[in-house]
């Protein structure tokens, strides 16, 4: 294990996965708790339609990505902050139609792109270290915003309508959280990989949420738990030969079904 460690892409995908691990305890707790796993996950799967730009047009994949999910994000939250009853079509519509922009523009790209299925899977084994820099900056920003207006989203997250009575933006704060959200999936592709990124925001969430008593202690827990997930996936990746996203997600679920059966089966004893 000791010489798997000195390779330097195998010291990259560890520090990847603990800084994914963080930001997706944080803003997976606020996914959860907002109950936009839905609206995440077709943020996610338009996602492919940056990396399709990326890739036709030879720019930086993580920034175009960024900024194309950030574009499409806003519109949805302009969209659906006060008829949410449209929010359910409109995710189908940016679902379908990043999908179908990013498989169009991939088969206008001349050449074959090797690399094209660990944006579907992931591939943490192939980060590098502009991702890592990345994936940091990204955190700094995420921690400055949750701990600088922490009670803000909380109030907008369990109850809307006493925010707004209090005076919070909560349209402003409701955008903050799905731009988050955004770029959280962005980077988490690089894990797990867009098919998979839903997992990765809320299985460790779930698991957190059994001894969880407050949203602060479910992001921390989330986080803790979601490191230790990707580090047994990355080993398990690295040492078997298989790919790291589903590595990851099999020992989340794993876990996830243990805490179920012990949790019930306590319940039942009791």
């Amino acid at each position: 294990m000791l010489e798997t460690l000195s390779y330097s892409f195998i010291q990259n995908a560890i520090i990847a996965a603990v800084l994914v691990s963080i930001i997706t305890g944080i803003i997976g707790s606020l996914v959860v708790v907002n109950k936009m796993v839905f609206l995440s996950g077709g943020i996610a799967h338009s996602a492919y339609g940056g990396i399709g730009l990326a890739i036709f047009f030879g720019l930086p994949m993580l920034l175009c990505t960024s900024l194309f999910c950030v574009f499409v994000t806003i519109i949805i939250a302009l969209a659906s902050y006060k008829r949410r009853e449209h929010l359910d079509i409109l995710i189908g519509l940016t679902w379908a139609l990043g999908m179908s922009l990013g498989i169009i523009l991939v088969d206008l790209t001349p050449g074959y792109q090797s690399d094209l299925m660990s944006y579907l899977f992931g591939s943490l084994l192939a980060v590098t270290t502009n991702d890592i820099l990345y994936m940091s900056i990204l955190l700094a920003s995420i921690i400055g915003i949750v701990f600088t207006f922490y009670r803000e989203i909380l109030s907008v997250s369990y109850d809307t309508e006493y925010a707004t009575l209090r005076g919070v933006k909560t349209r402003l704060f409701y955008t903050i959280i799905l731009v988050l959200s955004s770029l959280t999936i962005v980077v988490s592709i690089k894990v797990v990989g867009l098919i998979l990124v839903i997992a990765l925001l809320t299985i460790p969430i779930y698991v957190a949420g059994f001894f969880s008593k407050s949203l602060f202690s479910m992001m921390v827990s989330a986080a803790l738990l979601s490191m230790f997930f990707s580090t047994i996936g990355l080993f398990l990746s690295y040492n078997f030969d298989l790919s790291s996203g589903p590595s990851i997600i099999i020992v989340s679920s794993v876990f996830a079904l243990l805490a179920f059966l012990i949790k019930n089966l306590k319940e039942y004893i009791q």
